[in-house]
């Protein structure tokens, strides 16, 4: 009986998995329900702490490089503190409004979320410093920035299932 609830729990994270894809915290759930798996099988050993922890820093390094990709690629490109912040908050929106607008799984969000913090950066860029090359290239570098960092998200999510079937299924 004990694989039919491995094989639900790995069904299940993969849903989650398909969560980080629209910038929802899927990583985090798979995270919560190995170890809530982990908690009610403590005694068949099917996950072991060292498996847990690994899952957790994993999610964690997810969330601290998507948080600060669209910043640093703003930075990168040349733009200001404030509108390398604003590239946050733009990534955020722009996610939200592509998933609607641009009905295409994972598409229309990453596509949203890239043209937002690069229309933030730029708008902010250019109304602080009016300069259109530099400010241009800033949105242009936060968009970079937020698709690397999705990019690397999705692969620690990855990572994470992998991890968790690997322990589960290994004999």
């Amino acid at each position: 009986m004990i694989y039919v609830y491995i094989v639900f729990l790995l069904l299940l994270n993969a849903c989650w998995l398909g969560l980080v894809f629209f910038y929802l915290p899927g990583n985090w759930l798979m995270v919560l329900t190995t170890g809530g798996f982990a908690w009610w099988h403590w005694e068949r050993g099917v996950f072991s702490w060292w498996t847990l922890g690994t899952i957790a820093l994993l999610a964690l390094a997810g969330e601290i490089v998507e948080f600060f990709a669209g910043f640093g690629g703003a930075r990168k490109a040349g733009a200001g503190f404030w509108a390398s912040m604003a590239a946050i908050g733009g990534a955020l929106a722009g996610a939200f409004l592509g998933t609607f607008l641009i009905p295409v799984f994972f598409f229309g969000t990453l596509l949203g979320g890239c043209i937002g913090a690069g229309l933030v950066t730029w708008a902010i860029e250019r109304f602080i410093s009016q300069r259109s090359a530099g400010s241009l290239r800033s949105g242009i570098g936060a968009g970079t920035g937020v698709f690397i960092g999705t990019a690397f998200k999705v692969l620690m999510g990855i990572l994470i299932w992998l991890t968790v079937a690997t322990a589960a299924l290994w004999p």
